[in-house]
């Protein structure tokens, strides 16, 4: 890992050059369901709700970082827990790339002439009832942000080199809707990087850094 340069230019490259199996069939490795194998047949008859998330890759040539957000404790799923910008896919959405954008202005106020999108990782099956469409993007820095208090706490950048290191990702377990579920966990200073972010960060890392 130590020989890798994480800037965000090579992640553009990773991005548009990212070896796996077809996006269109690659769902089936990733999800809650990847350590969890014995959900994938409930997850294939739930009616999923589709949502897109912005993978936003700050373009600074000092240490390339990830933005993520702290969801408010307000909302009625996932609250207080870390998550990319992102939220449901809507009727007037003409794209996931859309979505993701319209989220990321609408939760944190990052204006899209700042957002270069590059690519998108298979979706991201939720056993929470969404089906999800990471948006690969880099962001040029210079941008402010103003948050949404109904919907974010706070922002927090975490280095791409910190998340791209695979001796940050752990597995944990506990007990949900009577059975035990295994998830990743990245613990970052004093932030708990989990679930599903911790889920689609491990996809992340296997389509484009193992």
């Amino acid at each position: 890992m130590t020989s890798m340069t994480f800037t965000a230019e090579d992640f553009r490259r990773r991005a548009l050059e990212q070896v796996g199996a077809p996006l269109e069939h690659a769902w089936r490795d990733h999800g809650d369901h990847a350590l969890n194998p014995d959900t994938i047949l409930q997850y294939e008859q739930l009616k999923l709700k589709d949502a897109a998330v912005l993978i936003g890759v700050i373009d600074d040539p000092d240490e390339a970082r990830i933005i993520l957000t702290q969801r408010t404790s307000k909302l009625r799923q996932h609250a207080g827990q870390i998550a990319f910008p992102g939220g449901g896919i809507d009727a007037t959405d003409t794209s996931p790339e859309e979505a993701a954008l319209r989220e990321a202005e609408e939760e944190i106020g990052l204006d899209r002439r700042f957002v270069e999108t590059v690519g998108r990782l298979p979706q991201y099956l939720s056993g929470t009832g969404f089906r999800i469409q990471p948006v690969l993007s880099v962001v040029q820095p210079g941008f402010e942000l103003t948050l949404n208090p109904d919907e974010v706490d706070s922002v927090f950048e975490v280095p791409l080199s910190f998340l791209m290191n695979p001796s940050n990702h752990r597995q944990d377990s506990r007990m949900w809707q009577g059975s035990v579920r295994h998830f990743y966990v990245m613990p970052y200073r004093e932030r708990h990087i989990w679930g599903i972010t911790a889920g689609i960060i491990r996809t992340l890392y296997e389509r484009l850094y193992a």
